[in-house]
């Protein structure tokens, strides 16, 4: 017996020496809120599961049940993707991302879903609601019985886009049950969760899901970010006739999130021939819900740590051994995990180099206003589209360009010394009324675009200053002496 004690101490010793282990391996994963999920969309056979039945905060990715709601009453004949809707005062004061139309704007749904999921725009989600249910809270009525049906049961909706609101709340589970439901009962409309880019104008606007173009078999399906729910991404991804879908919430940053995913879908694509090996987890209906408040991420995702403000278009990667550039650990180490296929096959392109590459080359489809055209009639509406949105000034830009570093002013000044001097000689002046409308010029640094009308007063500073270099011009002689002499005394008056 006392040869045994030592033996027995040991013993011990090292199975507490693994605990200390696990814990230590475990705590970061515990302490970081997250949520990941990989199933099979046909069979829905979880493949892999963390913390998929916590609550979760959906931001964006309610888009999916907005266009399943929308895309089921096409198929049921109820309405068509012809249909116009109209954009009422509320759409328009919805919150960025969104299109920016004025109320009273007309489209179609074909071209409000493809805006809503690739741009993720929250307007078009209540142009859809109010449509198709009258109202959002209608619509909003219609997400719930869907999810009812479906088995969503960590699942309610308030509204269609996804913005903040308390009762707004869904799962991993519940997003895994919603993805393969999509596929099941709308595979005719399946390309508007895999659209590539979208041309609105001369705008165009690339899908936020980075695995569209750059993941090998990417084919949907939509993002969401709001702060209290950090970055979600539901992807899915077909390989060899096999189609997997990922989830993951509460990501530190756009890249982090694609990332995850690729990584979760690779794991599952290289799981066939040592799937014997795993014990099986159920399907994702049977996974059990937890009763619990979903997390609140706003301190970690828009505290005063972060150097610029987040959005849902996060595109900040840096392709280097660091990882990613923007997010500190916003994968946790995981960005520089190489792929394996069954850990028997030679390891593949890191996923933050995958996720940094330029998508593969693809023709944006075209979106606009009004009723369904074609032909001639589409390159008229496209034309007028872009037309609105900038109207082109060009020579007016470079003008205020080149005397810049003349005069040492900025372009609203050089517009009221020309004014002034137009007013002098006796010149109409028109650049001085919508100098004095829409004063506005800040909007032209929105590197976003995202509303079309920021890019009018920026255009709009332009076409001032064109008519008011037109008569010095043309005049040269006397406009000279009065241009050299005028900017002197203003330092005096002002």
């Amino acid at each position: 017996m006392h040869a045994f004690r030592p033996l027995l101490r040991k013993s011990l010793f090292n199975l507490f020496a693994a605990t200390l282990a696990v814990g230590a391996l475990m705590a970061p994963r515990l302490a970081k809120a997250e949520a990941l999920l990989l199933i099979e969309a046909d069979s829905g056979k979880v493949l892999q599961a963390e913390n998929a039945t916590i609550p979760w905060y959906p931001a964006s990715v309610t888009k999916i049940m907005t266009a399943y709601v929308t895309l089921k009453a096409v198929k049921d004949g109820k309405i068509s993707l012809d249909t116009l809707v109209t954009v009422s005062p509320m759409a328009a004061s919805q919150s960025p991302s969104k299109m920016g139309f004025r109320p009273g704007t007309q489209l179609t749904i074909d071209n409000a879903l493809k805006m809503m999921m690739v741009k993720s725009a929250n307007d078009m989600a209540v142009v859809l609601a109010e449509g198709v249910g009258g109202s959002i809270d209608g619509f909003s009525a219609m997400m719930n019985d869907t999810a009812k049906r479906l088995g969503m049961t960590q699942t309610s909706y308030v509204n269609p886009n996804g913005l903040p609101a308390d009762g707004q709340i869904t799962s991993a589970r519940d997003l895994g049950i919603l993805a393969r439901s999509f596929l099941r009962d709308l595979p005719e409309y399946e390309y508007f969760v895999h659209i590539p880019a979208i041309r609105f104008g001369k705008r165009v606007t690339g899908n936020f899901n980075k695995l569209i173009g750059r993941y090998p078999g990417a084919d949907g399906f939509k993002t969401g970010f709001i702060c209290a729910s950090g970055y979600n991404l539901v992807a899915s991804a077909t390989r060899n006739g096999r189609r997997l879908i990922a989830v993951v919430l509460g990501a530190s940053s756009g890249t982090a999130r694609a990332v995850k995913a690729a990584q979760l879908l690779e794991r599952g694509f290289g799981q066939d021939n040592l799937s014997w090996l795993r014990p099986s987890l159920g399907t994702v209906e049977n996974l059990v819900p937890v009763d619990a408040s979903p997390p609140n991420l706003r301190e970690e995702m828009c505290g005063g740590h972060r150097k610029r403000p987040a959005s849902d278009d996060d595109d900040a990667l840096i392709a280097t051994n660091g990882g990613t550039s923007g997010s500190g650990s916003a994968t946790g180490g995981e960005a520089q995990v190489t792929f394996f296929t069954a850990g028997l096959q030679p390891p593949l392109m890191k996923a933050s180099e995958l996720m940094a590459s330029a998508p593969a080359a693809a023709e944006p489809v075209l979106v606009y206003t009004g009723p369904t055209r074609t032909g001639a009639a589409l390159v008229a509406a496209v034309a007028a589209d872009a037309d609105q949105q900038n109207p082109p000034k060009a020579r007016g830009k470079k003008t205020r360009i080149a005397k810049k570093p003349d005069t040492g002013s900025d372009a609203k000044t050089d517009a009221k010394t020309d004014a002034k001097t137009d007013a002098k000689t006796g010149t109409k002046t028109a650049a001085a009324k919508p100098a004095a409308a829409k004063p506005d010029a800040s909007a032209k640094g929105d590197a976003k675009g995202e509303a079309k009308t920021a890019a009018k007063p920026a255009a709009s500073k332009h076409a001032a200053a064109k008519p008011a270099e037109k008569p010095a011009s043309g005049d040269a002689k006397p406009a000279k002496p009065k241009a050299a002499t005028k900017p002197k005394p203003a330092p005096n008056n002002s």
